[in-house]
């Protein structure tokens, strides 16, 4: 009785005919999830992409996470701080829509190959390879979204590069103030004019510059933030079930349980596999703020990484790290506490 099988039990034993609400479910219950968690969590994510993006730059712009985002206010306001915003708050619907159906629809597919009855738990393994099929899958999905981000959120840093490219259709101007840009006229391109021009400089292929990085760490990165997840909910349901002398199932973990799980896999997420994201980040804004001469190809991931080795060390990989950590703990913890929860309550 004391075994962890006699008081949890795995609850997805649903007809064939149910299958296209589950989709439905995970598709609308994770964009619900992302959209608002991106929302709480931009202004750190873009004082993370600021930070990370003067990691090649002979003098920094900004001191550490504080000074970046004092100036950062000071200069561009609460506007300045949500800066990029649509595209993100786009990207983390499809992100969480996309990782939560593939996760669940992989974890069914592992338990069939693998005869593992439905009515049992799966294995850990099972979860953190679900979890990295899902994140492998949803990268795809990203990277262009992160680009457009990524490029918004350092148009400030570029007014030289912003002015030139905007004077004919705009009149931008703008002149630097202790390292952020001070508009003259709030003119930037939004997310259509930047999507369209990388489509226009690069091609459709351009969208997915940085790809290799979002790989990494979407498919490392899904493998932990999932497995850790579970694990700790688990724990926690079955701590309960044992202290109560109840038979509790999966869908029975308690919002408190489910928020802190969630927190535990979103700082676990963030520490494993941060380096790649910092690469990513550099190749996606290298642009902008380090414009190469015409027809000199872009650097490749692994060159971008020596470049960056050299320049800062390992030190240089986990700019902006410590604020994407505090920043993640309570972002997860709000997706899976409204996926769970519109879950057990919206049961289809």
């Amino acid at each position: 009785m004391d075994a962890p099988q006699d008081t949890f039990t795995w609850d997805d034993t649903r007809p064939p005919s149910s299958n296209v609400f589950r989709a439905i479910k995970d598709i609308t219950f994770g964009s619900i999830a992302g959209m608002v968690s991106k929302v709480f969590e931009h202004p750190f994510d873009l004082i993370k992409v600021r930070l990370q993006s003067q990691v090649l730059d002979p003098t920094a712009r900004f001191n550490g996470p504080i000074d970046c985002l004092v100036r950062t206010w000071r200069n561009e306001g609460i506007r300045g701080l949500y800066r990029g915003l649509p595209a993100p708050v786009v990207g983390a619907m499809a992100e969480n829509a996309t990782l939560f159906l593939s996760y669940n629809e992989l974890q069914l597919l592992l338990r069939r190959l693998g005869s593992h009855p439905l009515s049992q738990d799966p294995t850990l393994s099972q979860l953190a390879l679900s979890g990295a099929g899902a994140g492998a899958i949803t990268s795809f999905v990203l990277t262009p979204i992160e680009l457009v981000k990524c490029k918004m959120q350092v148009q400030m840093l570029a007014p030289n590069r912003s002015a030139a490219m905007l004077s004919t259709s705009t009149g931008y101007t703008a002149a630097v103030t202790s390292g952020v840009a001070s508009l003259k006229r709030t003119t930037l391109p939004g997310p259509v004019s930047v999507f369209v021009s990388v489509i226009r400089n690069t091609g459709f292929r351009g969208l997915w510059l940085g790809q290799t990085g979002t790989l990494i760490r979407e498919t490392g990165g899904g493998a932990v933030w999932f497995a850790c997840k579970e694990f700790v909910g688990i724990q926690l349901i079955q701590r309960r079930a044992k202290s109560h002398g109840l038979r509790l199932e999966r869908k029975d973990i308690l919002p408190l349980e489910s928020a802190f799980a969630g927190a535990c896999a979103g700082g676990a997420f963030n520490l494993a596999l941060f380096p790649a994201d910092t690469v990513k980040s550099i190749m996606q804004t290298e642009e902008e703020l380090r414009p190469r001469g015409k027809g000199v190809p872009a650097r490749s991931f692994f060159g971008t990484a020596k470049e960056m080795y050299r320049a800062q060390g390992i030190r240089g990989f986990y700019a902006g790290c410590g604020i994407t950590v505090a920043r993640s703990i309570p972002s997860s913890a709000i997706i899976f506490l409204i996926y769970d929860g519109l879950s057990k309550h919206f049961t289809l």
